[in-house]
């Protein structure tokens, strides 16, 4: 019993002082600073291949730079720099039975020109009020045929969002062009004729991650990274323009996982006594198609990564009020378990994802390198079920809470620290066979 007492005594007096160091090291003022800079106006939403991400990859560098990382091996600065193919719709026309289609009540998804003039062009779906459209339709897109989908009215609203960030499309340049996927919201009792034409543009443009590195004092080939995107819509047109308002500044997607990148950055740099070397990175891309972690989980290596931690939209309560985060994938590995026990003593407490219809284990940046059996989740506090927010215009650093973003922050530095010392290893995810 007294070795036992001895023992938790110990785990709280270590729990006290790494959480002494936690506050010392982790201000909000400095965490505002930063959210506040990569949600302001001036970067005008953040959108891949736009003036606005260039400026904020510049931002992201200079804060790396005075924190003193380095840049990943290979790297001569902090960009990881690649190319994309971005298509890019020229002209186009939709038709059925006849009738010519609103632009506003379709969706092209194509990385090339194409014309369907008979039925035998494409298959004809239809999604239905009963249906689950948010399901649905990631089918249609990964189903590698060509297919004209009939969206029932009821679903207007999701079927607007989809238009703020399906058109045209990105690939890399090496990738198979998918069959095209044509979307129209209305109701056909049948669809006897349809037209489509659509011609596209393609052009070769660089896209980068901003990555640097703390070496590992003792374990250097073994790898634990702390990420989020830092790209978001950019500039919003027609129907989704609100009160004037046409900048989506994605303050909380995923300003606040990118403040929260920067912030471990600066905490782990002071404390200087990591084993394993930190990664941290700042992807780009992610909105469009998750390309920047896509590209970035090509240049490691997956077996010396130990563990990913990928922060996404930490700006507001969790479901379960302050203090929680919710894990994505908690039973995949453990994870989730190593993290809680690095907590005990504190008021901080992370469950696992509650919201399993929306796949959320595989719709983030550490998709990438969970596929390929790294212990990569998301953490996260956004309550996605009832968001209003999200991927609007109202995304603004006004509707955050500050408080909140430090204090999960914090929760990541102390939980992480096993992990980051060496001492705990959590176990591999099954690989993702596709």
């Amino acid at each position: 019993m007294k070795k036992l007492i001895t023992v938790i005594v110990l785990i709280a007096t270590s729990t006290y002082g790494f959480a002494q160091d936690v506050d010392r090291l982790i201000q909000q003022n400095d965490v505002e600073r930063i959210i506040r800079t990569l949600s302001a106006d001036d970067m005008e939403g953040r959108a891949t291949f736009t003036p606005g991400i260039e400026k904020a990859a510049k931002f992201i560098e200079n804060e790396y730079k005075t924190i003193g990382l380095k840049p990943m091996d290979g790297n001569k600065g902090f960009r990881q720099n690649f190319t994309m193919i971005k298509s890019t719709p020229v002209k186009n026309a939709v038709s059925i039975n006849g009738e010519s289609i609103p632009v506003s009540n379709y969706i092209i998804a194509s990385k090339a020109s194409f014309n369907w003039s008979n039925m035998a062009d494409a298959e004809v779906s239809v999604v239905t009020p009963d249906m689950d459209f948010r399901q649905e339709y990631r089918k249609y897109f990964t189903s590698g045929k060509s297919t004209l989908v009939i969206v029932d009215p009821k679903f207007e609203e999701f079927f607007k969002q989809l238009q703020r960030y399906t058109n045209g499309g990105t690939a890399f340049k090496d990738a198979p062009i998918a069959p095209p996927v044509v979307l129209v919201l209305g109701k056909y009792d049948a669809v006897k004729s349809f037209n489509v034409s659509d011609e596209v543009k393609r052009d070769e443009l660089p896209l980068f991650n901003v990555a640097g590195i703390i070496p590992g004092k003792t374990k250097p080939d073994e790898f634990v990274i702390f990420s989020g995107h830092y790209d978001h819509l950019g500039i919003l047109k027609g129907a989704n323009v609100m009160q004037g308002d046409s900048i989506a500044n994605g303050a909380d997607d995923d300003a606040s996982g990118t403040t929260a990148v920067i912030t471990l950055a600066k905490y782990f740099k002071r404390l200087n006594n990591n084993a394993r070397t930190l990664i941290f990175v700042a992807f780009t891309a992610e909105e469009i198609g998750e390309y920047g972690s896509s590209y970035f989980a090509k240049t490691v290596t997956p077996e010396k990564v130990v563990a990913m931690f990928n922060i996404e939209m930490i700006g507001k309560e969790a479901k379960w009020g302050t203090n929680s985060a919710l894990i994505t994938g908690f039973d995949r590995s453990d994870f989730g378990p190593i993290l809680q026990k690095n907590l005990e003593g504190t008021a901080f407490k992370f469950y696992p994802d509650p919201y399993t219809d929306q796949n959320l284990f595989y719709r983030s940046d550490n998709a990438s390198l969970a596929r390929v059996g790294v212990p990569a989740h998301t953490i996260s506090t956004d309550q996605i079920d009832k968001d209003k927010l999200y991927h609007t215009v109202k995304d603004e650093f006004g509707s955050l809470d500050p408080a909140n973003i430090t204090s999960t922050i914090k929760a990541i530095a102390l939980s992480s620290r096993t992990i980051v010392s060496g001492q705990d290893t959590p176990t591999r995810v099954a690989k993702l066979e596709r």
